[in-house]
């Protein structure tokens, strides 16, 4: 379950940014959050190794990674609740533990806090309070899927249902970086594709928005820029079809004649599985592959080409741990 980091009742905030909608937020610098050479300690082990990252304003970063890679101290470093012990941190050009940063923030973390006795339009209520110009409650209401669900008991609701209550929440102060760490758990597809857009609107509306997330396909489908991290390191960074052509190629898939070894064989072949009747082929030039299947087997059929998943090339690039372990 995921819910704000910290309540800015703890940082009473005076916002600077002016309030507004999801449509819209004023130019300002390109920059909106930095770790520069970060190291970040916890005994004797390096959760951070000289670690760098830059957010820019209006982009959807996924931040990708098995346990341990160190994603949650990246995040944890950009909330202020830690201090690199090497480094620097900057969020809008402040330090990250300052009253006028953390009130720019809105953050849905893995930590349950919220009383579930209230109404989910009390909840609403009580977190614009904190904010001198929040985002209008109606805004909160439409952006994260409350409408119908408004005097229902937080503790009444679904696991999907409290995400979006708890992404609501994040959207109060009207936030210039919003930091969402695994925001559709126990979400069904169609909640799930709802939030996605208003994930999107977000960053069309010049806000910037930091994911980690075990569902691959949802870092694929809403990141304009993806880093890999493991042990401490970012080990790739790129679109996602830069990620996925970079490390897999592209995926063929075909029912043909011709033996695994023998395709297996064929230049530019990166690997291959079979899939039932089928071979899934990883090449680096495909048109060349296909040409040749093409030649050597007249009754293929079942032809398929499309961009390697995510899921493939991240296992690639961290040596088969997967992001959910």
């Amino acid at each position: 379950m995921s819910t704000i980091l910290s309540t800015p009742r703890a940082v009473p905030p005076t916002q600077v940014a002016p309030a507004g909608t999801l449509d819209s937020r004023p130019a300002a610098e390109s920059s909106v959050a930095t770790l520069e050479s970060v190291v970040k300690r916890y005994g004797n082990t390096e959760a951070l190794r000289g670690y760098d990252m830059t957010l820019r304003r209006g982009e959807i970063v996924a931040l990708l990674g098995p346990n341990g890679a160190g994603k949650t101290t990246a995040v944890r470093l950009l909330l202020g609740l830690i201090s690199p012990d090497e480094g620097r941190v900057r969020v809008l050009g402040r330090d990250p533990r300052s009253a006028d940063a953390r009130r720019r923030l809105g953050a849905m973390l893995q930590v349950a806090r919220v009383p579930e006795t209230l109404l989910v339009r009390e909840h609403i209520a009580l977190f614009r309070s904190y904010y001198p110009r929040p985002l209008p409650a109606a805004e909160v209401m439409r952006s994260a899927g409350l409408e119908g669900i408004e005097n229902r008991k937080f503790g009444d609701l679904s696991g999907g249902q409290r995400q979006r209550v708890l992404f609501g929440l994040a959207l109060c102060g009207d936030p210039d970086l919003v930091l969402l760490d695994e925001p559709t758990i126990g979400m069904d597809l169609q909640s799930r594709r709802r939030l996605w857009d208003a994930v999107r609107a977000l960053a069309a509306g010049g806000r910037s928005v930091l994911l980690t997330t075990h569902y691959l396909e949802e870092a694929d489908a809403l990141a304009d820029r993806v880093i890999v991290i493991d042990k401490g390191r970012a080990i790739r960074e790129g679109t996602p079809s830069e990620i996925k052509h970079g490390v897999s190629g592209r995926r063929i898939r075909c029912v043909t004649r011709l033996t695994p070894d023998h395709v297996r064989a064929l230049p530019s072949v990166i690997s291959l599985e079979t899939d039932r009747d089928a071979l899934v082929i990883y090449a680096e030039h495909p048109e060349n592959v296909v040409r040749r299947l093409l030649l050597e087997d007249d009754s293929l059929h079942g032809l398929e080409v499309s961009a390697a998943p995510l899921e493939d090339a991240f296992l690639a690039l961290t040596g088969g741990n997967d992001p959910s372990d």
